[in-house]
């Protein structure tokens, strides 16, 4: 199992198209999304990379970070790559075969993850499960990549 990082955030290179994308931004949801993306790339014997898109006000704080003291964006970064290895790490352990690796992106999440998953061979995200007119008024990540995505998207709903 190889778990490579990489949080940049200049650049939004897709990843080769025997890859899976899965979003993951920390919640219960995303968790099941990233379960189900590591059991389908076992199977198939396929890479995961694991997306997190971030903003500085969703970030995690920076462990040199102290009151009066303003971290740089590279702190802010390396804070965020650091939680998301941090938050699928019990998930990842289960799926050894698999060769993981993250990237956090600063960079709204619907953007991110169609451009990183533009060759990939799925994009996997979960779904909140939002009502229909909430989902309508405010739209959402899964149903905005599945209308733009260039490949097959999953969207895995809550769990029951």
């Amino acid at each position: 199992m190889s778990h490579e990082g990489g949080s940049d955030s200049a650049k939004q290179v897709p990843y080769p198209s025997h890859s899976i994308v899965v979003g993951h931004d920390g919640s219960d949801g995303a968790d099941y999304a990233l379960a189900q993306a590591l059991g389908l790339a076992e199977q198939l014997n396929l890479p995961v990379v694991v997306v997190r898109a971030w903003s500085i006000a969703t970030a995690a704080r920076p462990s040199s970070w102290e009151f009066g003291y303003v971290p740089s964006f590279d702190e802010y970064s390396a804070a965020v790559h650091d939680e998301l290895v941090q938050d699928s790490r019990a998930i990842v352990e289960n799926y050894y075969t698999v060769q993981v690796s993250y990237h956090a992106v600063h960079a709204g999440p619907v953007k991110t993850l169609i451009a990183l998953s533009r060759d990939a061979r799925m994009l996997v995200v979960g779904s909140r499960g939002r009502g229909a007119l909430a989902g309508m008024l405010l739209g959402s990540v899964s149903e905005k990549c599945v209308r733009h995505a260039a490949c097959p998207v999953l969207v895995v709903p809550p769990r029951a």
